[in-house]
């Protein structure tokens, strides 16, 4: 009988090991898989490379693990804005390592990962100080660089729903790099709120097969989500963010 399901989030991340790639899904906190990090920061993992759209907020989720000096690098796309503290600190002293990657240069790198594809080429970033060190070639008069395929040792994922096989859905704008970081990883760890029957998920809604996903745990429903509040989330100033259920960002994270 095929079960993916652990009991909780430590075993979830047990094994990951010092100088690993891990992929983490989210834009900003929607999608991103903050018990998994959690967990992962208790494990005690160090020297890892981070794939992931941004680079942490406030004092949770990625920026927690940055905080304690587990990263050495980072690739992503969005490194900062203004509750982004933690990774500019970092930076700034030289303590931390970063790839920058244009969003949809970062997301296809991944998808050709997962897809098998050996390398692309691509129009974003030509005459720019990103495309030092890269193979240009001009196609039907037009620029283009190669890009690589990133693959990662780990991907840690949230999913709305998922079930023994690991079949997952995901809610809404959560769903983003979820996918295809399942795709790209060598092991994919993932956090559901809600664990399902077989059969209870609509075929035509499975984002993500089974055949993507090695572990998945169950971490119930996340205050954030339903009360539709960011946890951790500041202001300009710092303040604690309060948000009502009706705010389009806290619809963004749903």
């Amino acid at each position: 009988m095929i079960d993916k399901t652990v009991a909780g989030t430590a075993e979830a991340v047990a094994g990951i090991a010092d100088g690993s790639t891990v992929m983490i899904g989210g834009f900003g906190r929607a999608g991103q898989p903050v018990e998994l990090i959690d967990a992962l920061i208790e494990q005690g993992a160090g020297d890892l490379t981070i794939v992931s759209n941004n680079a942490g907020n406030g004092d949770t989720g990625i920026a927690a693990l940055l905080a304690e000096g587990r990263v050495r690098k980072v690739i992503c796309s969005f490194p900062r804005q203004h509750d982004s503290w933690v990774f500019d600190r970092l930076y700034r002293a030289g303590e931390l390592e970063l790839e920058l990657v244009p969003q949809g240069n970062l997301a296809e790198r991944i998808r050709a990962a997962g897809a098998g594809i050996g390398a692309f080429y691509s129009p974003t970033g030509v005459g720019t100080l990103l495309a030092e060190g890269k193979e240009e070639r001009t196609i039907d008069g037009r620029r283009y660089l190669l890009e690589h395929p990133i693959r990662a040792d780990v991907a840690l994922v949230a999913a709305y729903r998922g079930d023994r096989w690991g079949n997952l859905v995901y809610r809404e704008t959560a769903r983003n790099f979820g996918p295809i970081m399942s795709a790209a990883a060598t092991t994919t760890v993932v956090q559901v709120d809600e664990l399902v029957e077989l059969g209870a998920l609509d075929p035509e809604s499975v984002a993500t097969p089974g055949i993507h996903v090695d572990r998945v745990v169950a971490v119930g429903y996340r205050p954030w989500i339903d009360e539709g509040r960011f946890v951790g989330g500041v202001d300009v100033n710092g303040s604690p963010l309060e948000q009502s259920p009706e705010s389009s960002v806290a619809g963004a994270a749903r």
